[in-house]
């Protein structure tokens, strides 16, 4: 082709160039503190290497591995999930009263394919969009849960809930449930439990005022008037963790209205105490920079203190309450589901999880068509995952590596913020446990900026566009949009900007544009501090600028950067 140099020409003109213009013209390291994954570093290849050999050996493991699994899932690996669920929520799981055992029982627990594959079979299971009112979401929100709500008919009935320190503001949800009650008697809407068989307003002799329900649950399965979404612990995004109390309230809404709480109990093994001076030695194949504030602390076994969860999962408070007037006769479905994976625990790419539940609700979701046709998801990787958890190697990594690791990586990124981001008015959160400020989880942490015009007292924006107001000075804030635009377009920085976080169809409800998300877990700890002091200088540009600078120039919603973000 004309005009293009030869390979060998080309390397030899590349291998002739001084060596410092070699090092200025080399590419600047991609910085992602978007992507809400585990570090590659940390994915544990060689224990799953093992597992897959061991289980692939035994006639008596794969020959059931490799075969249609039954619709509940391996059985092995509900026996021994309940086992370890057992001892991590131990302090807070009570019998139900119906022959549970403290908790452990495998008929509580159904395999998926994952924490989003299983929030689709339960809308396929136990939702109508004929008769399911809206679905409520705590916001700000893991956003790409709005996708699979919408797959299932709710795009346009999406409801945002607003948080405050304790978590989901109860009193927000109540009025939205009520009115949204009221608004239905007035309709002459008819409310009924969404029992089994056929549902009412079926067939010619439909009764005025009954709302038509197309779906029939059958007998193991029932349709809820409301769902509600949620990540109790450790949130994405917000890395809040609800309260007790509003555990407890938002029990009693749910099975006061006929409303299922889906809870994405994703992150909940994934704690550690952030006052304690973090373990000094990272991972295996880990570096520890020098540039790392973390690097000259010294060891401590305070991260392997908090062997068992500070707080109850909403199914450990729902499930011993026994049966709603809307189960239907003689069967208690409940009204709260445990989300669970590996994907948090062990790698993403093995696409596992379960359910925790009542034993009814465990049976209806085994029930999903998809499930009955093909059997429970992941066969295979059921059985490799069953034989890490079961000698040990699963509980060792996360105590042992995750845990750790994520402590110091957190800290790393606290620690760089106060430097960097805090002179220049940014609030980052400290705890995520609201009464237990000294306890932090999961992968994110959440930022906001000051209001568009806030007063400031840092010497270095003395020079920055400014207003007076009742004699305070004034500094003109851009968007947390804004700001990552010009991350990377300018530093070749991802960060999570509000917007992205807020529920959709109904972003008006709770707005975040002025904060902003970071991913600790991804990228390794010297980039952590390269990356918040790469988000510090533009902050740093824009605020001198002033909105001449930067207003206006926003690049739309951004969700074709889908792929960087999950």
């Amino acid at each position: 082709m004309a005009g293009t140099t030869p390979p060998a020409q080309a390397q030899q003109s590349s291998c002739s160039k001084p060596k410092q213009h070699q090092q200025e013209m080399k590419p600047r390291k991609s910085i992602n503190l978007l992507r809400g994954w585990p570090s590659t570093s940390l994915l544990p290849a060689e224990g799953l290497r093992a597992a897959s050999q061991t289980a692939l050996s035994d006639p008596a493991v794969f020959d059931l591995g490799l075969q249609y699994g039954p619709d509940h899932g391996y059985q092995p690996l509900r026996e021994e999930l309940g086992r370890w669920l057992g001892r991590f929520y131990h302090p807070h799981i009570r019998d139900d009263g119906e022959g549970g055992n403290g908790g452990v029982d495998a008929d509580r627990i159904a395999i998926t394919g994952g924490a989003s594959q299983s929030i689709a079979c339960i809308l396929q299971s136990f939702t109508d969009p004929s008769y399911t009112r809206a679905v409520w979401m705590v916001a700000p929100c893991y956003f790409l849960a709005c996708p699979i709500f919408a797959d299932a008919g709710f795009e346009r009935r999406l409801r945002a809930v607003p948080e405050d320190e304790e978590g989901i503001d109860l009193g927000f949800l109540e009025d939205g449930l009520r009115k949204m009650a009221a608004a239905e008697s007035d309709e002459g809407d008819g409310e009924s439990a969404g029992g089994q068989g056929k549902g009412e307003g079926e067939g010619e002799d439909q009764e005025k005022g009954q709302r038509r329900r197309y779906k029939d649950p059958g007998p193991h399965r029932k349709i809820y008037r409301h769902v509600i979404y949620c990540v109790p612990s450790f949130s994405n995004p917000s890395g809040k963790t609800m309260s007790l109390r509003r555990r407890q309230g938002l029990v009693r809404l749910a099975r006061e209205h006929d409303a299922l709480v889906i809870c994405d109990d994703v992150y909940d093994m994934l704690q550690w105490p952030v006052s304690a001076a973090c373990p000094s030695s990272p991972s295996p194949s880990t570096p520890s920079p020098s540039s790392s504030p973390s690097s000259s602390t010294t060891a401590t076994p305070d991260v392997n203190s908090l062997t068992t969860a500070l707080l109850p999962r909403l199914a450990d408070l729902d499930i011993p309450l026994g049966r709603s007037p809307h189960d239907p006769s003689g069967q208690h479905f409940g009204h709260t589901v445990s989300n669970g994976s590996f994907s948090k625990l062990v790698a993403p790419g093995v696409r596992t999880g379960w359910t925790y539940s009542t034993p009814a609700f465990a049976t209806g979701i085994s029930q999903t068509g998809s499930t009955r046709s093909g059997g429970a998801p992941s066969q295979l990787t059921a059985t490799i995952l069953c034989e890490i958890l079961c000698g040990g190697a699963v509980e060792r990594h996360v105590v042992e590596v995750l845990r750790p690791a994520y402590q110091r990586r957190h800290k790393v990124l606290m620690d760089a913020s106060e430097r960097v981001l805090t002179p220049l008015g940014v609030r980052v959160r400290e705890g995520s446990l609201c009464g237990r400020g000294d306890v932090f989880g999961g992968f994110f942490v959440w930022m906001s900026f000051p209001s568009e015009d806030s007063s400031t007292s840092s010497s270095e924006t003395m020079d920055m566009d400014r207003k007076t107001e009742n004699g305070k000075e004034r500094t003109h804030w851009p968007s947390a949009k804004a700001v990552a635009d010009r991350c990377s377009s300018d530093e070749d920085l991802m960060i999570g900007w509000g917007g992205l976080f807020e529920v959709h169809g109904d972003e008006a409800a709770v707005r975040f544009e002025r904060d902003v998300r970071l991913c600790f877990a991804y990228e390794d700890e010297a980039h952590l501090v390269e990356g918040v002091e790469r988000l510090g200088r533009v902050i740093g540009r824009m605020l001198e600028e002033g909105p001449g600078g930067w207003e206006g120039t926003e690049k739309g919603k951004g969700q074709g950067d889908v792929a960087q973000i999950k």
